[in-house]
């Protein structure tokens, strides 16, 4: 409790000793600038993880057959078969993996075809 009253007082001119009823400085301007860094802090780091993660989310409840994903891993496959939590993925040839949808962060698909 010390630490956060002298920084709400930092910067206050000390009274000289004769005076016995010199005002107290004003916390606003302290109050202010812990606002404003709060501020900064919510729009170039809270709210663009919060939008990558709702595009993410958006992603993996849009899945279906056919679509061209990448893991966390970095495995590339073809959606086969869409579950509830998983997906069969078909790697290469006859190679087929189960994956958590959580695993899945890209769809390859769209950037394929340009």
């Amino acid at each position: 409790m010390n630490l956060i009253y002298s920084f709400l007082l930092m910067g206050a001119p000390a009274a000289p000793a004769g005076q016995a009823g010199a005002q107290q400085p004003s916390a606003w301007p302290t109050i202010l600038m812990f606002g404003a860094i709060i501020l900064v802090m919510w729009l170039f780091m809270i709210r663009p993880q919060r939008k990558q993660q709702k595009e993410l989310q958006e992603f993996r409840s849009a899945l279906k057959k056919g679509d061209k994903v990448v893991t966390v891993g970095g495995i590339y496959g073809e959606i086969v078969e869409v579950n509830e939590k998983t997906v069969l993925i078909k790697v290469d040839g006859d190679v087929k993996l189960r994956v958590d949808k959580q695993g899945l962060v890209k769809d390859y698909s769209e950037a394929e075809q340009k």
